[in-house]
């Protein structure tokens, strides 16, 4: 029998929890996974079954580890990805949730948290997030405002709240921790990048009182036991989905901009040095292995799959993914759309955008158009990321929008780089087990990768120009 290690990587996502087994290399060996659902009761909230994402969890991880017969007891570690800024409250002795899964999706704060505008860029110099209601503080004081069973567990002493991984870390593990890794914890817009722990100040701001929030721990930590089935199993690493994909295929290189797109798109560039502030970015830690700090300068689309989903919705296109590759190589000008579907996140940072079409066009050249708005919203990160970091070689792409060719394309044309797209669906599983297994340097690049190279996109450039013309009308930036 072998005895060479193997790694459970979990990847707790919108719509399913994934288990994925890998070796040492990085070769994927088995997997399972379990699908979970998404409320959404009332316009702009978003809410999950804390219970229920336990469960799928276990789930998951069972089928992958009953596969493997016997070899798994070579699992020598696991490492857990999470939505980085879905948020939750629970009661410290039973574990019980006191309240939804509010979703990163949820926005549900958002008219309570404008009162706070005017220190924005406080919040901002603090946790490197800009305010927003998609951020765990305004649900958390929601919760507080909303929930009884939530003031009780204050009031008892019990009430536990925080990012989502911590909540599973808490009810996945044998010892029941009560801990934070730098990047969820972040995504609450309540823990310091300066000091890398929770700001008294800004709790005091949101009406959030101290003392119940888990204790700050680095990513790569032995954080308790995992026990699936006759398996007991070190977590050795917690860390956000969108940051684990970046260590997919081993240490992330410092020339590449990493853009994952799927619900919603992010732009990012790994840093060894603290990049400082960034005004119209978001700054963040994306390992922290108490020796080694890997920073990120970030920029958010919140109109990807969700502005396709929007499409599929409103204009009523059936079999939309079959018919946009034949519409995205036609000639021909498409209108320009101002893509505001689920908020403008960078670099404009608008709650509230009304998405609108300018200029006609039948309904395959809309289509074509709110592609387009992605590859321009990207390109808008890109942009204003190039103020303050090294500019990039190339462009990585990763998740299911990516395999759209003709976004590929036109990112690579707006960009004037080359984009690479390697098909791993398990990105995000990858990357954790690679912080789980000790970053091992026989980590290999797995997948065919391909490369869609730039062209002189004349039309398409000037479509660019005359989109961030609107937009900055439109936004004042």
């Amino acid at each position: 029998m072998s005895t060479e290690p193997l790694y459970l990587a979990i990847d707790q996502g919108t719509h399913a929890s994934r288990a994925v087994v890998l070796d040492r290399s990085g070769a994927v060996l088995a997997s399972g996974a379990c699908s979970i659902g998404l409320a959404r009761p009332q316009p702009d909230w978003a809410e999950q079954d804390g219970d229920e994402v336990v469960a799928s969890i276990f789930a998951a991880a069972g089928d992958a580890l009953s596969s493997l017969g016997a070899r798994r007891r070579d699992i020598a570690a696991a490492g857990l990805a999470s939505q980085r800024s879905s948020c939750i409250c629970w009661d410290r002795d039973s574990g019980k949730p006191l309240s939804p899964l509010f979703s990163w999706q949820d926005r549900r704060a958002h008219k309570w948290l404008r009162q706070f505008e005017p220190r924005g860029e406080e919040v901002h110099r603090k946790t490197g997030l800009f305010l927003s209601a998609h951020y765990g503080a305004s649900k958390l004081r929601w919760a507080l405002d909303h929930l009884p069973g939530v003031r009780a567990a204050l009031a008892a002493g019990t009430l536990c709240w925080g990012p989502q991984a911590s909540f599973l870390t808490f009810r996945l593990l044998d010892e029941c921790p009560l801990r934070a890794d730098p990047q969820c914890a972040a995504r609450t817009q309540l823990w310091n990048l300066h000091t890398r722990d929770w700001d008294p100040e800004l709790l005091a701001l949101f009406g959030l009182p101290q003392g119940f929030l888990p204790q700050s721990t680095p990513t790569c930590h032995r954080y308790g036991t995992l026990r699936v089935g006759d398996s007991a199993i070190p977590l050795t690493a917690v860390n956000g989905d969108q940051s684990a994909a970046v260590f997919a295929f081993g240490w992330p290189d410092d020339e590449s901009a990493y853009v994952n797109i799927g619900t919603s798109a992010f732009v990012q560039r790994a840093l060894t040095r603290d990049p400082g502030y960034v005004p119209r970015q978001l700054t963040g830690i994306i390992l922290d292995d108490g020796e080694t700090t890997v920073y990120t300068v970030e920029g958010n689309v919140n109109g990807a799959g969700t502005a396709l989903e929007w499409l599929r919705r409103d204009l009523g296109i059936e079999g939309l993914d079959a018919l946009l590759p034949q519409w995205l190589a036609a000639a021909g000008e498409p209108p320009l759309f101002l893509n505001g579907i689920a908020g403008l996140g960078g670099p404009f940072w608008q709650a509230e955008f009304a998405s609108r079409f300018v200029g006609a066009g039948e309904t395959w050249q809309k289509a074509v158009a709110v592609v387009e708005s992605i590859a321009f919203l990207l390109q808008a990160n890109i942009d204003e990321m190039s103020k303050y970091v090294p500019p990039a070689a190339r462009i990585r792409v990763s998740g299911g929008v990516s395999q759209i060719d003709g976004l590929c394309r036109r990112l690579a044309a707006l960009s004037g780089l080359p984009v690479h797209r390697r098909e791993d669906p398990e990105a995000t599983a990858r990357g954790i087990g690679y912080l789980a297994a000790g970053r091992p340097s026989s980590w290999a690049p797995a997948g065919a990768e391909q490369a869609f190279l730039p062209d002189e996109d004349v039309q398409m450039r000037a479509r660019y120009r005359r989109w961030r013309a609107l937009m900055a009308q439109a936004t004042g930036f």
